[in-house]
Protein backbone atom coordinates (compact mmCIF):
# COMPACT_ATOMS: atom_id res chain seq x y z
CA UNK A 1 0.00 0.00 0.00
CA UNK A 2 1.35 3.20 -1.03
CA UNK A 3 1.14 6.09 1.71
CA UNK A 4 2.47 9.70 1.58
CA UNK A 5 5.35 10.39 4.30
CA UNK A 6 6.84 13.29 5.60
CA UNK A 7 10.48 13.72 4.55
CA UNK A 8 12.63 17.05 5.56
CA UNK A 9 13.54 19.36 2.19
CA UNK A 10 17.15 20.20 3.44
CA UNK A 11 20.29 18.05 3.59
CA UNK A 12 22.64 18.76 6.72
CA UNK A 13 26.20 18.48 7.14
CA UNK A 14 27.34 14.53 7.65
CA UNK A 15 28.70 13.13 11.00
CA UNK A 16 31.71 12.23 11.33
CA UNK A 17 32.34 8.46 12.78
CA UNK A 18 30.70 7.57 16.44
CA UNK A 19 32.34 5.22 18.38
CA UNK A 20 30.36 1.81 19.42
CA UNK A 21 28.45 2.34 16.31
CA UNK A 22 29.73 -1.19 14.89
CA UNK A 23 27.94 -3.12 18.25
CA UNK A 24 24.74 -1.36 17.27
CA UNK A 25 21.64 -3.22 15.15
CA UNK A 26 21.81 -2.12 11.76
CA UNK A 27 25.22 -0.01 12.18
CA UNK A 28 26.04 -0.31 8.93
CA UNK A 29 22.05 1.60 7.75
CA UNK A 30 21.35 3.45 10.29
CA UNK A 31 22.58 5.70 13.29
CA UNK A 32 20.62 7.73 16.08
CA UNK A 33 22.05 10.54 18.49
CA UNK A 34 20.27 12.31 20.70
CA UNK A 35 22.14 15.77 20.92
CA UNK A 36 22.17 18.51 23.76
CA UNK A 37 22.24 22.36 23.52
CA UNK A 38 25.53 22.78 21.86
CA UNK A 39 25.24 19.86 19.19
CA UNK A 40 26.87 17.30 21.52
CA UNK A 41 25.74 13.82 21.62
CA UNK A 42 24.56 12.86 25.50
CA UNK A 43 26.47 10.24 26.53
CA UNK A 44 24.65 6.59 26.57
CA UNK A 45 24.84 3.69 28.82
CA UNK A 46 24.03 0.53 26.72
CA UNK A 47 22.41 -2.41 28.45
CA UNK A 48 24.90 -5.27 28.86
CA UNK A 49 22.33 -8.03 27.80
CA UNK A 50 20.28 -7.66 24.12
CA UNK A 51 16.63 -8.98 24.63
CA UNK A 52 15.71 -9.28 21.12
CA UNK A 53 17.81 -9.28 18.32
CA UNK A 54 17.88 -5.98 15.99
CA UNK A 55 16.86 -3.66 18.77
CA UNK A 56 19.37 -1.50 20.97
CA UNK A 57 18.67 -0.26 24.13
CA UNK A 58 20.64 2.19 26.41
CA UNK A 59 20.34 4.69 29.36
CA UNK A 60 20.84 8.73 28.89
CA UNK A 61 21.45 10.94 31.33
CA UNK A 62 18.53 14.35 31.26
CA UNK A 63 19.09 17.60 32.66
CA UNK A 64 16.30 19.44 33.49
CA UNK A 65 14.99 22.39 31.38
CA UNK A 66 17.45 21.10 28.44
CA UNK A 67 16.52 21.41 24.80
CA UNK A 68 17.73 18.74 22.83
CA UNK A 69 17.33 16.94 19.05
CA UNK A 70 17.63 13.70 17.43
CA UNK A 71 20.18 12.99 14.82
CA UNK A 72 18.66 10.08 12.36
CA UNK A 73 21.76 9.09 9.67
CA UNK A 74 20.64 7.14 6.42
CA UNK A 75 24.19 5.21 5.61
CA UNK A 76 22.79 3.16 2.79
CA UNK A 77 22.09 4.03 -0.83
CA UNK A 78 18.87 3.95 -0.44
CA UNK A 79 15.49 5.92 1.14
CA UNK A 80 14.62 4.60 4.79
CA UNK A 81 11.60 5.70 6.58
CA UNK A 82 11.76 5.79 10.16
CA UNK A 83 9.06 6.58 13.25
CA UNK A 84 10.08 7.97 16.02
CA UNK A 85 8.42 7.96 19.28
CA UNK A 86 9.47 10.21 22.22
CA UNK A 87 7.18 9.15 25.48
CA UNK A 88 5.78 7.06 23.63
CA UNK A 89 3.60 9.57 21.12
CA UNK A 90 4.81 9.81 17.25
CA UNK A 91 6.45 13.02 16.97
CA UNK A 92 4.57 14.02 13.70
CA UNK A 93 1.10 13.54 14.32
CA UNK A 94 0.99 13.28 18.39
CA UNK A 95 -0.82 10.09 18.66
CA UNK A 96 0.12 7.15 20.51
CA UNK A 97 2.65 5.31 18.95
CA UNK A 98 3.32 1.43 18.51
CA UNK A 99 6.08 2.08 16.01
CA UNK A 100 3.80 0.33 13.16
CA UNK A 101 4.13 0.95 9.73
CA UNK A 102 1.10 2.75 8.93
CA UNK A 103 2.01 5.46 11.16
CA UNK A 104 3.63 8.73 9.65
CA UNK A 105 7.07 8.46 9.43
CA UNK A 106 10.01 10.84 8.15
CA UNK A 107 12.12 9.98 5.38
CA UNK A 108 15.40 9.93 4.91
CA UNK A 109 16.99 9.98 1.36
CA UNK A 110 20.56 8.44 0.19
CA UNK A 111 22.97 8.94 3.04
CA UNK A 112 20.89 11.66 4.16
CA UNK A 113 21.06 13.28 7.72
CA UNK A 114 18.54 15.17 9.22
CA UNK A 115 18.02 16.67 13.11
CA UNK A 116 14.12 16.34 14.67
CA UNK A 117 14.11 19.09 16.89
CA UNK A 118 10.60 18.55 18.67
CA UNK A 119 6.54 18.05 17.83
CA UNK A 120 5.59 18.99 14.12
CA UNK A 121 2.67 21.10 14.45
CA UNK A 122 2.56 22.04 10.87
CA UNK A 123 4.45 21.95 7.80
CA UNK A 124 6.99 24.43 8.15
CA UNK A 125 6.49 24.48 12.50
CA UNK A 126 7.93 22.34 15.52
CA UNK A 127 7.65 22.78 19.08
CA UNK A 128 10.93 22.16 20.52
CA UNK A 129 11.57 19.09 22.81
CA UNK A 130 12.85 19.72 26.20
CA UNK A 131 13.18 17.78 29.20
CA UNK A 132 10.97 18.66 32.28
CA UNK A 133 9.03 16.18 34.65
CA UNK A 134 6.67 13.78 33.35
CA UNK A 135 3.90 15.71 34.96
CA UNK A 136 4.56 18.50 32.91
CA UNK A 137 5.40 16.47 29.36
CA UNK A 138 3.25 16.65 26.34
CA UNK A 139 2.13 12.90 26.86
CA UNK A 140 1.31 13.69 30.37
CA UNK A 141 -0.85 16.21 28.91
CA UNK A 142 -2.52 13.50 27.49
CA UNK A 143 -2.53 10.80 30.51
CA UNK A 144 -0.25 8.25 28.54
CA UNK A 145 2.63 7.34 30.99
CA UNK A 146 2.90 4.15 29.24
CA UNK A 147 6.55 4.62 27.11
CA UNK A 148 7.26 7.93 29.73
CA UNK A 149 11.07 8.51 29.38
CA UNK A 150 11.71 6.70 26.13
CA UNK A 151 12.90 7.91 23.13
CA UNK A 152 12.48 5.27 20.13
CA UNK A 153 13.22 4.80 17.03
CA UNK A 154 11.92 2.34 14.38
CA UNK A 155 13.86 2.21 10.72
CA UNK A 156 11.88 0.78 7.44
CA UNK A 157 13.23 -0.14 4.71
CA UNK A 158 11.26 0.78 1.54
CA UNK A 159 9.70 -1.62 -0.72
CA UNK A 160 10.00 -0.41 -4.52
CA UNK A 161 13.28 0.91 -5.99
CA UNK A 162 12.02 3.01 -8.19
CA UNK A 163 11.24 6.62 -6.15
CA UNK A 164 9.77 10.29 -7.13
CA UNK A 165 10.30 13.04 -4.76
CA UNK A 166 7.49 14.78 -5.69
CA UNK A 167 4.06 14.94 -4.36
CA UNK A 168 1.23 16.91 -3.39
CA UNK A 169 2.56 18.64 -0.17
CA UNK A 170 2.56 18.08 3.09
CA UNK A 171 -0.73 18.39 4.63
CA UNK A 172 -0.51 22.09 6.69
CA UNK A 173 -2.26 20.63 9.72
CA UNK A 174 -1.39 20.74 13.27
CA UNK A 175 -0.57 16.71 13.52
CA UNK A 176 -3.12 14.41 13.91
CA UNK A 177 -3.64 14.18 17.49
CA UNK A 178 -5.81 11.06 19.05
CA UNK A 179 -8.68 12.67 21.50
CA UNK A 180 -7.93 11.97 25.08
CA UNK A 181 -11.22 10.00 25.57
CA UNK A 182 -10.54 7.74 22.87
CA UNK A 183 -6.57 7.38 23.74
CA UNK A 184 -5.35 4.25 25.35
CA UNK A 185 -3.95 6.26 28.33
CA UNK A 186 -2.42 4.57 30.94
CA UNK A 187 -3.17 3.89 34.75
CA UNK A 188 -3.35 7.06 37.07
CA UNK A 189 0.04 7.35 38.24
CA UNK A 190 1.60 8.05 41.64
CA UNK A 191 2.98 11.58 42.09
CA UNK A 192 6.37 9.93 42.31
CA UNK A 193 6.25 8.37 39.01
CA UNK A 194 5.03 11.86 37.79
CA UNK A 195 8.36 13.46 39.02
CA UNK A 196 10.17 11.27 36.51
CA UNK A 197 11.49 12.91 33.49
CA UNK A 198 9.21 13.45 30.26
CA UNK A 199 9.94 15.65 27.13
CA UNK A 200 7.70 18.90 27.48
CA UNK A 201 6.55 20.79 24.59
CA UNK A 202 9.07 23.42 23.93
CA UNK A 203 8.68 27.44 21.95
CA UNK A 204 7.65 27.63 18.26
CA UNK A 205 10.20 27.45 15.83
CA UNK A 206 10.49 27.47 11.95
CA UNK A 207 11.00 23.71 10.40
CA UNK A 208 10.27 23.10 6.76
CA UNK A 209 9.39 19.90 5.81
CA UNK A 210 7.35 18.26 2.65
CA UNK A 211 5.34 15.16 1.45
CA UNK A 212 6.78 12.65 -0.49
CA UNK A 213 5.43 8.79 -1.66
CA UNK A 214 7.20 5.94 0.26
CA UNK A 215 5.86 1.96 0.64
CA UNK A 216 7.73 0.87 3.92
CA UNK A 217 8.60 -3.04 4.34
CA UNK A 218 6.22 -4.43 7.19
CA UNK A 219 8.95 -4.56 9.55
CA UNK A 220 11.63 -2.33 10.87
CA UNK A 221 15.56 -3.56 10.23
CA UNK A 222 16.07 -1.84 13.38
CA UNK A 223 14.90 -0.33 16.43
CA UNK A 224 16.40 1.95 19.13
CA UNK A 225 14.95 2.53 22.30
CA UNK A 226 16.79 4.87 24.66
CA UNK A 227 15.63 5.66 28.43
CA UNK A 228 16.47 8.90 29.54
CA UNK A 229 16.71 9.57 33.72
CA UNK A 230 17.63 12.11 36.28
CA UNK A 231 21.14 11.83 37.30
CA UNK A 232 20.64 10.80 40.49
CA UNK A 233 18.33 7.99 39.22
CA UNK A 234 21.28 6.74 37.20
CA UNK A 235 23.51 6.67 40.48
CA UNK A 236 21.04 5.08 42.44
CA UNK A 237 20.35 2.31 39.83
CA UNK A 238 23.86 2.04 39.54
CA UNK A 239 23.90 2.71 35.72
CA UNK A 240 26.83 5.12 36.52
CA UNK A 241 29.57 5.00 38.69
CA UNK A 242 28.59 8.25 41.63
CA UNK A 243 30.88 7.21 44.40
CA UNK A 244 32.69 9.74 44.21
CA UNK A 245 30.01 12.38 44.61
CA UNK A 246 27.21 10.29 45.80
CA UNK A 247 28.00 8.04 48.85
CA UNK A 248 26.60 4.43 49.05
CA UNK A 249 23.75 3.69 51.33
CA UNK A 250 24.57 1.72 54.21
CA UNK A 251 24.10 -2.04 54.31
CA UNK A 252 21.05 -3.13 55.60
CA UNK A 253 21.14 -6.76 57.33
CA UNK A 254 17.52 -7.16 56.64
CA UNK A 255 17.45 -6.54 53.13
CA UNK A 256 20.94 -6.70 51.35
CA UNK A 257 21.85 -10.26 52.89
CA UNK A 258 21.82 -13.58 50.64
CA UNK A 259 18.21 -14.47 51.00
CA UNK A 260 18.87 -18.14 49.53
CA UNK A 261 20.51 -19.25 53.21
CA UNK A 262 19.30 -21.12 55.21
CA UNK A 263 19.98 -22.32 59.10
CA UNK A 264 23.00 -23.05 59.46
CA UNK A 265 23.87 -25.81 62.77
CA UNK A 266 24.95 -24.16 66.08
CA UNK A 267 28.52 -23.24 66.72
CA UNK A 268 30.22 -25.50 69.22
CA UNK A 269 31.20 -24.72 72.41
CA UNK A 270 34.01 -26.06 74.05
CA UNK A 271 32.58 -26.75 77.15
CA UNK A 272 29.76 -29.07 75.83
CA UNK A 273 33.08 -31.81 75.27
CA UNK A 274 34.40 -30.90 78.95
CA UNK A 275 31.47 -30.45 81.37
CA UNK A 276 29.57 -33.71 82.44
CA UNK A 277 25.51 -32.55 82.02
CA UNK A 278 23.02 -34.10 84.14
Amino acid sequence: MKRWQMGLAALLAVLGPVTGWSQRPGAADVEVEVVGDRGRALSEYPLRREDRPGVYKAYLEATRGQTYSLKIRNRTDQRIGVVVAVDGRNIISGGRSELAPEERMYVLGPYQQETYEGWRTGRNRINRFYFTDAGNSYSGAWGDYSAMGVIAVAAFREVRSAWDQGGPGFNNQRGMRVPPAADAAAAPQSRSRRAEPGTGYGESEWSPSRRVEFESERQPFARFFLKYAWRDTLCRERVIDCDSVTPRPPRNRFWDEDTDRFAPPPPRRERYETEDWR
